[in-house]
């Protein structure tokens, strides 16, 4: 569909929409599957450990846009290539997420922007 073609967007039922996708708790159920899943994955030779070091990091942050939407922190990359005394701690953050073998929240949080097509819709925003 062309932008601004289609039915006009009703704002409520969109930001409805993703609020109910964003906001409720996610409940996995365990099922047989799980147990088929676990007995397939027996055979696989773990891999080495990881070390995550302040080069690793260095390297992904000049990779990295400068000035896409940042995450939660709020910092865009453009300034973690500039900060390079944070490499040491986020190498060392992401080190202990992995050594503990699971995710801190924050890692799997995001944030969901409604961009409009058209000014049509950015007239209807509140």
């Amino acid at each position: 569909m062309i932008s601004g073609t289609g039915p006009a967007l009703n704002w409520t039922d969109t930001v409805t929409f993703w609020r109910g996708l964003w906001s409720e708790p996610v409940n996995h159920s365990g099922g047989p599957w799980t147990e088929v899943v676990a007995s397939q994955c027996a055979s696989i030779t773990p891999i080495d450990p990881v070390i995550i070091t302040p080069h690793d990091v260095a390297e992904a942050v000049l990779r990295a846009p400068n000035w896409k939407t940042p995450g939660l922190d709020g910092l865009h990359h453009y300034w973690l290539k500039g900060f390079v005394v944070c490499h040491t701690m986020l190498a060392r953050q992401f080190q202990e997420a992995l050594n503990q073998k699971s995710l801190p929240s924050l890692f799997t949080t995001g944030i969901t922007h409604l961009v409009p097509k058209d000014q049509d819709t950015i007239d209807k925003i509140p």
